[in-house]
């Protein structure tokens, strides 16, 4: 068994937490800052995919959705296609919404990965960029060019 590793990410964003909910749920929203769209109906025990926005919709990562008490918490299993069903690849993501006066504070923890792995490795470069765009995204209606500094396709 190898060891896990957790990374936790937090950033405050001047937006309610419906709209912060909105924005990473919602396809038109995610493909704006993301580059990609996340697509399920975020019911607990649903299939979430997060594909393409080139027409082709070829799914980078999937998973399940353990978790959705909107607008406040989401919680989904997290792996690449191609490892699907090899349990020891699958990673867990949790979106905390708080609202915090008149800004939003969203933790990301992504955590039951693999140490070293190249899964941990592309989350750590990738969870940055994109939570950054969706800040920029929210707060000013222009998500980040994240796939310009883009290294890696885990995020």
């Amino acid at each position: 068994m190898s060891a896990k590793t957790e990374f936790v990410y937090v950033t405050y964003i001047s937006a309610t937490p419906q709209k912060v909910w909105d924005a990473i749920t919602t396809p038109e929203f995610t493909s704006q800052y993301w580059g990609k769209n996340m697509v399920s109906n975020w019911k607990p025990g649903s299939k979430w995919d997060m594909a393409s926005t080139d027409g082709l919709n070829h799914v980078n990562m999937t998973g399940e959705v353990l978790e959705s008490r909107a607008p406040s918490r989401l919680v989904i299993s997290w792996v690449s296609p191609e490892n699907l069903g090899n349990a020891g690849e699958t990673s867990r993501v949790t979106f905390e919404i708080e609202a915090m006066g008149d800004v939003v504070r969203l933790n990301v923890i992504h955590d039951q990965l693999n140490a070293g792995s190249e899964m941990a490795k592309g989350i750590s470069g990738g969870w940055p960029r994109v939570l950054s765009g969706l800040k920029s995204f929210l707060e000013t209606g222009k998500g980040l060019d994240i796939k310009s500094c883009s290294t890696s396709k885990a995020a």
